[in-house]
């Protein structure tokens, strides 16, 4: 059997017990922080099940198709057994004799599949992320169905309460909406009770301020930030929409607001993780496609290295999630790809602009960071996010849950050798044990706008002259109003229609000096906004 932390075993007695002793229900629910370690305490638990001959099969039900993947490896490796992925393609699965995973979203096609396995078999079924599963959703009523005649059933969830406020299939609720299951069958550790235990790294938040003025037509101006939202004179705030188009985090998310590239922030974060975890990666969860590219180039602008970028519309991102699991590569750029269940236990820096903005979406992000990298790991997780109220709100629930020991920062004292493990100076060049040679590390400096003076890094401002070091933009009315187009049965972002335009005048003189009287009846029929995305699908 692996060998389990004291939390694990603690479950898997009380689990046990619960099932086989007790036998009041058939459900066991384990409500555990992000990264604490609920596949493995589940993998040891099946496997218990089928040494005691109380089980024959497992079903393993997760949120994604690459958290399903990784039940499958882990189960293997626990039990020994070969998981099977299923699919609704897959018709038949009883006949096949194994166990068995599939994503939530697969069960309501397989659903008479899944309850004839149950009706045949002794079947544990391991919900993970239960919170998936609302009772009056597809997802949640293809669930009850399927597993009705499961012997037994474990729960695991480590955000409980859905954003939407309904409840999960299975689970009793009391009057203000939280979960009454029995104690004897529930397993609760929380993440501040991870944290203080070593089993999760803690976290801190950094906030990006940002300013953006909006200049209207009679000469007046709206300023808007995190903390100040737009206040609209009475004549605009009877334009329907204009409220919503000046909203701070919907311009925080427009790629040619979104940053300032003279704070680097999380990349200076992710440089000072290497010196105790020299493979530490970085994790940006992008809103848009078009914003992770840009966030992307941005990236490799930054650091001379282009990052990883997983989204829906590329060929393979689970194989790229896995190959950034198993390299040295500094960030991930995904869009809705890496979130609940996705584990690489070497992230520690995330950017946090999602495009869902509920407290479950936070601590699920939170999640992928603070994932412990072992025994010797002394790190601390980094979440930047932009100076929003919102944002703010959530960090400060998950701050509140943390030991008080360790809710203040800790600075880097020392640097981890990373040929040998062993500690040495912050400023030595090479390791005394081994020899290594460490990188030389550029100054850490940046130009005043206002001056040219040089300044530290996380100066707030200008030590020569004051100015401050915040980002802040200027804007038009019509440039705040503009979300992108919808053209020839193309909708474009408001990335792709700046860059068309800029392309434009080009694309247009180069055509008309051709002379060729089919590219020129094709420009006189599509827009200028429209000449980007063609150009993506041509090229």
């Amino acid at each position: 059997m692996r060998q389990l932390r004291p939390w694990q075993q603690k479950v898997l007695v009380k689990a046990l017990h619960w099932l086989l002793e007790d036998r009041q229900d058939r459900r066991f629910l384990i409500n555990a922080a992000p990264g604490a370690g609920k596949t493995l305490v589940s993998c040891v638990m099946a496997q218990a099940l089928i040494e005691r001959q109380e089980i024959d099969r497992v079903i393993v039900i997760a949120p994604r198709a690459e958290v399903v993947n990784q039940w499958a490896d882990d189960f293997r490796r626990v039990t020994g057994r070969y998981m099977s992925k299923v699919t609704a393609r897959d018709g038949d699965i009883h006949s096949l004799g194994l166990d068995v995973c599939a994503t939530w979203s697969a069960i309501q096609g397989l659903q008479d599949a899944l309850q004839a396995m149950c009706r045949s078999a002794r079947v544990l079924v391991i919900c993970d992320e239960h919170h998936h599963a609302a009772v009056q959703a597809a997802w949640g009523e293809g669930a009850d169905s399927a597993f009705t005649d499961a012997r037994f059933a474990l729960i695991l969830t480590g955000t409980p309460i859905r954003s939407d406020g309904a409840e999960s299939v299975w689970l009793p609720y009391d009057d203000v909406g939280a979960i009454d299951h029995p104690a004897d069958g529930t397993y609760t550790l929380t993440y501040g009770q991870a944290v203080d235990l070593g089993y999760c790294r803690p976290v801190t938040f950094h906030r990006h301020e940002g300013r953006f003025t909006v200049d209207l037509e009679d000469g007046q101006a709206i300023q808007i930030s995190g903390q100040q939202p737009a206040i609209l004179p009475k004549p605009l705030a009877r334009i329907a929409g204009l409220q919503r188009a000046l909203d701070f985090y919907r311009l925080a998310c427009t790629p040619q607001y979104a940053v300032d590239n003279r704070t680097p922030l999380a990349t200076e974060k992710l440089d000072d993780l290497r010196l105790r975890l020299p493979n530490a990666g970085g994790l940006v969860i992008a809103p848009t496609i078009g914003m992770a590219e840009y966030l992307a180039r941005l990236i490799e602008h930054l650091d001379g290295e282009a990052p990883v970028l997983v989204h829906s519309q590329m060929p393979n991102p689970e194989g790229k999630i896995k190959a950034f699991k198993s390299t040295d590569k500094r960030w991930l750029v995904s869009v809705a790809m890496v979130s609940e269940g996705v584990d690489i236990p070497r992230l520690r820096v995330l950017v946090y602009l999602p495009n869902a903005l509920t407290e479950l979406a936070f601590r699920q992000a939170i999640g992928r960071v603070v994932r412990t990298y072992g025994p010797d790991d002394d790190t601390r997780a980094y979440v930047v996010m932009p100076s929003f109220e919102t944002f703010e709100r959530y960090a400060r629930r998950v701050e509140e849950e943390m030991p008080t020991s360790i809710r203040t920062g800790q600075s880097i004292q020392a640097k981890r050798c990373p040929a040998c493990g062993g500690e040495c100076a912050l400023g030595a060049a090479l390791c005394l044990s081994c020899g290594h040679e460490f990188p030389v590390v550029a100054p850490r400096v940046k130009p005043c706008s206002a001056c040219g003076a040089l300044n530290p890094k996380n100066a707030a401002t200008c030590q020569t002259c004051g100015a401050a070091f915040v980002t802040s933009f200027t804007l038009t009315l019509d440039e705040a109003l503009r979300t992108g187009a919808i053209v020839r049965g193309m909708d474009l972002d408001e990335t792709e229609v700046r860059e068309s335009e800029n392309l434009a005048p080009y694309i247009r003189s180069q055509i008309l000096q051709s002379g060729d009287e089919k590219l020129v009846r094709i420009l006189k029929t599509l827009p200028d906004e429209s000449w980007t995305r063609l150009r993506d699908i041509l090229l």
